[in-house]
């Protein structure tokens, strides 16, 4: 017992670094300790670089605008606290469209998307018109820009006189959007289901599974959890682009601001506006970072496949 007592304590600890052992026995060596000391102190003046080099480019940016020989008038025509106050409340008040859109188009665009993925990845030659057909959709619409997708339904569609379908822009403009981000989300699951390696799917078949079991139970899990951050990103533009249904009448965040600035002819109204948005896409955008660099974190673990 006398032996692996003082093994366990390195002789002069407590004379060099005065630490007292930890619970376990351990003590740090003290080349260990100046390494950490090292690494805290390298630590602290990166930051203190970075915040330098950030204060300096600040003031040398506001310094080039506020020189320039417009920017008084620049001040008056988009930074004026008058008409921000005004339009604030309004901007809010529209914002809830946007995000009512956001939850419900993106629940839209993630089923749709998924069908058409899997359409497109089906086996056998008598599934050989619906690849067709989903190749042609995801070509068309991600082909197609989507403002011209926003005026050729929400304007396009009440123009037919149709029975029973909806002239809501609204309604119309929500369907635009569906229409084309299930084009780019359809191929973000198509490159996540071949990603997984057929012997997945091998596996799954020859322990009884039928292949739409193997696809559902095996595939699919694993293609989805390897393609979030794709996915999460496709979100944050489709919550940007929410504002786009403004072209056809809805009042959201951006038509709000319009109607402001149309009858103030000041445009701090759109500023207002693009802040907001910028406010609600930001926790989104770092979200998906976070989630990113933990799928990564776990993938160099073996945690994630």
């Amino acid at each position: 017992m006398t032996l692996v007592k003082e093994q366990s304590e390195p002789e002069g600890a407590d004379d060099k670094g005065g630490t007292e052992p930890a619970g376990d026995g351990y003590v740090p060596s003290p080349r260990r300790l100046e390494r950490e000391r090292h690494r805290r102190a390298r630590t602290r003046r990166a930051t203190a670089i970075a915040g330098v080099s950030t204060l300096v480019t600040g003031v040398v940016l506001y310094l080039v605008v506020v020189s320039a020989p417009g920017w008084q008038r620049t001040k008056e025509t988009f930074f004026d606290g008058q008409y921000a106050r005004e339009a604030f409340p309004k901007v809010l008040e529209g914002l809830w469209l946007n995000v009512r859109l956001l939850l419900v188009c993106g629940a839209a665009v993630l089923v749709l998307g998924m069908l058409i993925a899997v359409a497109r990845t089906l086996r056998g030659p008598v599934f050989f018109p619906l690849r067709v057909l989903a190749a042609a959709y995801t070509d068309f619409f991600r082909g197609l820009p989507l403002i011209i997708n926003l005026m050729i339904v929400v304007l396009g569609v009440p123009a037919l006189r149709l029975q029973g379908v909806t002239v809501d822009p609204v309604l119309l403009g929500g369907t635009a959007l569906t229409l084309t981000y299930s084009a780019y989300v359809a191929e973000v699951f198509r490159a996540g289901i071949e990603s997984v390696h057929p012997s997945q799917r091998a596996a799954a078949r020859s322990l009884g599974l039928s292949n739409r079991q193997a696809l559902r139970y095996v595939v699919l899990p694993q293609a989805v959890r390897r393609q979030v951050p794709p996915l999460l990103n496709d979100l944050v533009s489709l919550q940007k682009d929410t504002g786009l249904v403004s072209i056809g009448g809805a009042v959201d965040a951006v038509r709000a601001a319009d109607i402001i600035a149309g009858r103030s002819l000041n445009y701090t109204p759109y500023i207002v506006a693009g802040l907001v948005f910028v406010a609600l896409t930001i926790p989104m955008t770092r979200f998906t970072d976070w989630v990113t660099a933990r799928m990564d974190r776990q993938r160099a673990q073996g945690g994630t496949t």
